[in-house]
């Protein structure tokens, strides 16, 4: 009698922690039906969107009739023109707490404990839950262009430009949402989380052209204002809208951009990597 060997025929490629074959394109695949489960989550709980619906109203109504009165030379009208880009520099910037609380919530349930038994890529959970904010910034930047509209705004360019702005205002909370990612990872409630990106975000909206113009500023305040992401954002999407100059804040914008990625994204999937 003689033996047979038998050589083993499973295939080399690299697996991910449940064993299945990985690559760029699955995990593209996994993130894609990852963010339609959020999406399916947050159509089932509409009061999750009231950040991104009532909460712009609420501002620029409020910016406008309470305080426009004594800024820019006590015209309504002249402020509603400056402060509609600074509003939706900070909801785009205050939308993104949402991601970080949620992620963090389906930590403390087990809901990634589920994701780590599938064959799907560890980053794809997060990956897609930022893929589905793309909707929450779409609805943000409606809500915002449509209330200045009913109470008076006007969009000085064209709406070619306005295009223009809304694809750089969500790009760009795609790349700032990745800092409340890392929190929503690294904090121990979700109270945390909220808590921690308040602190982070109103100061950087308030100390910012948003609402006045820096030069109002005392000098070394209006320093930091003048480097703050958020005033590039709000300088650009101001230009566009509004008219003036666009090129200086957009690479800036641009460089924020790259920054934040380079920064934030491996820091949220390494402490995603140690907790779930």
């Amino acid at each position: 009698m003689t033996a047979t060997a038998v050589h083993p025929t499973e295939s080399t490629q690299p697996t991910s922690r449940a064993g299945e074959l990985t690559d760029e394109g699955s995990t593209l695949r996994h993130a894609i039906a990852l963010a339609k489960r959020s999406l399916i989550k947050t159509w089932r709980t509409p009061e999750a969107l009231v950040d991104v619906t009532l909460q712009p109203v609420i501002f620029i109504l409020m910016f406008t009739y309470i305080f426009g009165g004594a800024i820019a030379g006590g015209s309504q009208h002249e402020y509603l023109q400056f402060l509609l880009p600074g509003v939706l520099g900070q909801t785009i910037a205050m939308a993104g707490i949402a991601l970080g609380v949620n992620l963090n919530t389906d930590i403390e349930k087990g809901v990634f404990d589920r994701f780590r038994s599938l064959p799907i890529s560890r980053s794809a959970p997060l990956v897609g839950a930022v893929l589905a904010d793309v909707v929450r910034y779409l609805i943000l930047f409606v809500m915002c262009l449509g209330t200045g509209l009913i109470v008076g705004f006007h969009v000085g360019t064209n709406p070619l430009a306005v295009l223009a702005a809304l694809g750089i205002s969500v790009a760009f909370a795609l790349c700032f949402c990745w800092i409340s990612v890392w929190v929503g990872m690294i904090a121990r409630t979700s109270g945390a989380v909220q808590g921690i990106m308040f602190l982070l975000v109103l100061p950087l909206s308030f100390v910012s052209n948003a609402f006045v113009p820096t030069a109002t500023m005392p000098s070394w305040l209006a320093q930091v204002a003048d480097v703050n992401p958020i005033s590039h954002l709000v300088g650009t999407v101001r230009g566009l809208m509004v008219g003036g100059p666009v090129a200086s804040n957009l690479l800036w914008t641009l460089g924020w951009m790259a920054v934040l990625l380079l920064v934030f994204v491996p820091l949220a999937l390494r402490a995603y990597r140690r907790r779930a």
